[in-house]
């Protein structure tokens, strides 16, 4: 199977088990944590054009699981954490990776949590090394074992 295929696969598998826990993702920490890991995926290359904004945003606003939330208050923290990156990438990257921290009391959540990066990352078709190495150190601020999710 060629790499572009897994890569949609993984991330068509994640969402499905996104899907199923819906009910459970509903929390605040979980809504913080999830808008704080798709704009440290959308700038984890260190810059964010207007076309990936629009293309991240856009998958918020129609992701099932997310749905359980306003779409316009998920677009403001998604806009707050990617402004916070592309003032300073370092410094906003220690900001982003607390608000993901919210969501390490729940392992449910915080694997939900990198269930979205995963997701975000291969949107695309292509999940690539600066994405994979954000989601990987999301989950060492969640104490997850990134081989867990193949990362």
């Amino acid at each position: 199977m060629a790499l572009w295929d897994r890569v949609k696969e993984s991330a068509s598998q994640m969402q499905t088990q996104l899907v199923a826990k819906k009910n459970d993702l509903k929390s605040g920490a979980f809504r913080d944590a999830s808008m704080a890991m798709c704009a440290l995926v959308a700038a984890a290359d260190g810059t964010v054009d207007p076309s990936e904004r629009q293309r991240v945003a856009q998958l918020i606003a129609t992701n099932e699981v997310l749905q359980n939330f306003p779409a316009d208050d998920l677009r403001r923290r998604f806009e707050e954490n990617l402004n916070k990156l592309t003032a300073d990438f370092a410094f906003g990257k220690v900001s982003v990776l607390q608000e993901i921290a919210k969501a390490k009391k729940k392992p449910a959540e915080a694997r939900a949590v990198i269930q979205i990066g995963i997701v975000i990352g291969g949107a695309d078709g292509d999940f690539d090394k600066d994405e994979q190495a954000v989601v990987r150190e999301a989950c060492f601020t969640l104490d997850l074992p990134p081989h867990e999710f193949d990362l």
